[in-house]
């Protein structure tokens, strides 16, 4: 298999430019990733953000070396002064039905993604710190335009999104912004300014902490000082499975994407079409409730041939935003996939996102990617590997295509997705539920590798070469 070109796949036109210039001006794959992630939390405000959580999954061309790290949200409490009060009860509407959602100060844990971003720059960036802050900067002081996918994930978390303070930033003059409309936050510059010359500190123990505590305790969350002072990235065990004669390397996720892998059947590429669709539904088969999937993902490989993909989220958003820094904090805590047993103050969450890449048998890069879509994130990975290595399409083909998500006992099908494979799963005992068209409940995948680089349609997503590259 040729080698992957160097490129950059994101859900926004505006995230994609600035990593590729970025590779242009001589970064490192982690250097464009993470000036695309700090981009996406100012221009993709809906699905992320500098109060958020995240996952980045790193391949060292030179060594072979997969490293994945975990900035993803703690649970807070460890200061032991105060107790949470009650959570903010709304509904979205999910696929033309209403899901209640948990928002407030008592849904905001610990948030990973300034330090996150600091850890993958410091340990594989090549640029001055600030170089790859500056892009993310100079569009908060002047906004981005919100792409028409976006806007429409807008309109189904409006509830939470422009609730409050989030009213003037998502709803001026009480209507929702549209595609195509400016998409600023005041004071968001100062947030990267502060980051830009502190670093990560400037959110943990610097001037935007005490900020943060004093802006949750008065939402009635109990996120403190010593939970922020407290904060570390871990590097976390990665996962393997072997698929197509090539491996996928990643974190073991809470949906265990890379193990549903593992338990397809050996000779799955044999397989004809009709069965082989068949095995992928009992894999995938998921119990509970589907929530909206508010993550991005950023997929980014250099002319070296290094690959950095990293996810990150917001949760819903928890509509508490910081005074003077345009920054809304996470509402992990209201998860309802994600706040599962007794949540023990300083215990990191789990989660979904599932950056990864995939070598060939001789450990050489064949693709990186990641998905946004909370439960979805596993289905939407699983088909776009299955297009990729199995039934040889490139990155765009693969990732555009209709997919099929299975709950209990009933495949969601988006249309295109062929008749006669749907005929065997229901002559199988599935049911079936046919969606009108090709939406963002199904993931949003982002990838580099076979034919390209590419964003997933269902979420205005993009991918960009590096000419020559």
């Amino acid at each position: 298999m040729d080698s992957v070109r160097a490129g950059v796949a994101a859900a926004h036109p505006t995230t994609a430019e600035v990593g590729l210039q970025v590779l242009r001006d001589g970064g490192s794959a982690a250097d464009a990733a993470v000036a695309a992630v700090l981009t996406c939390c100012v221009a993709e405000t809906i699905y992320t953000g500098l109060g958020g959580g995240g996952f980045a999954t790193y391949f060292d061309a030179a060594t072979g070396e997969v490293t994945c790290l975990d900035f993803f949200c703690t649970v807070p409490g460890t200061d032991g002064d105060r107790r949470s009060g009650p959570m903010i009860s709304i509904e979205v509407l999910f696929g033309g039905m209403p899901q209640p959602y948990s928002i407030g100060g008592a849904s905001v844990a610990v948030p990973g993604v300034p330090a996150g971003v600091g850890a993958v720059h410091g340990r594989w960036g090549r640029l001055p710190w600030h170089a790859v802050v500056a892009p993310a900067l100079a569009l908060a002081r002047t906004g981005v335009v919100l792409p028409a996918a976006q806007a429409r994930t807008l309109i189904s978390c409006a509830p939470g999104l422009a609730y409050g303070e989030g009213g003037p930033v998502y709803a001026p003059g009480g209507r929702l912004i549209g595609g195509g409309e400016l998409l600023f936050h005041p004071g968001l510059a100062t947030a990267m300014e502060g980051l830009a010359a502190d670093g990560p500190a400037a959110f943990y123990t610097g001037a935007f902490a005490k900020v943060m505590v004093d802006a949750v305790r008065a939402a009635d969350g109990c996120l403190g000082p010593r939970d922020l002072a407290a904060y570390r990235v871990r590097e976390t065990r990665v996962e393997h499975a072997a698929l197509a004669g090539r491996r996928v390397h990643a974190r073991r996720d809470l949906s265990r994407t890379v193990r549903t892998l593992a338990a397809l059947p050996g000779d799955i590429a044999d397989r004809p079409p009709n069965a082989r669709v068949v095995s992928v539904a009992a894999a995938l088969r998921d119990a509970g409730r589907q929530r909206i999937g508010d993550t991005t993902n950023v997929s980014v490989v250099d002319a070296d041939g290094n690959a950095c993909v990293i996810t990150t989220t917001l949760g819903l958003g928890a509509a508490v935003w910081l005074p003077g820094l345009g920054v809304n904090m996470n509402s992990m805590l209201g998860e309802g996939e994600l706040a599962v047993g007794e949540l023990t103050p300083g215990e990191r969450m789990s989660s979904n996102m599932c950056p990864l890449v995939v070598t060939d048998e001789h450990g050489r890069l064949v693709a990186a990617a990641g998905s946004a879509g909370a439960s979805r994130i596993r289905t939407a990975l699983v088909d776009t590997l299955l297009g990729l290595l199995v039934d040889g399409l490139d990155m765009p083909t693969a990732i555009a295509r209709p997919r099929f998500h299975v709950v209990d006992d009933t495949v969601h099908a988006e249309p295109g997705v062929p008749g006669d494979q749907m005929a065997a799963l229901a002559d199988a005992g599935w049911r079936i539920n046919r969606w009108p068209e090709l939406d963002h409940y199904f993931g949003g995948v982002s990838g580099v590798g076979p034919g390209g680089a590419a964003g997933d349609p269902r979420r205005g997503g993009t991918g960009l070469l590096l000419p020559g590259g």
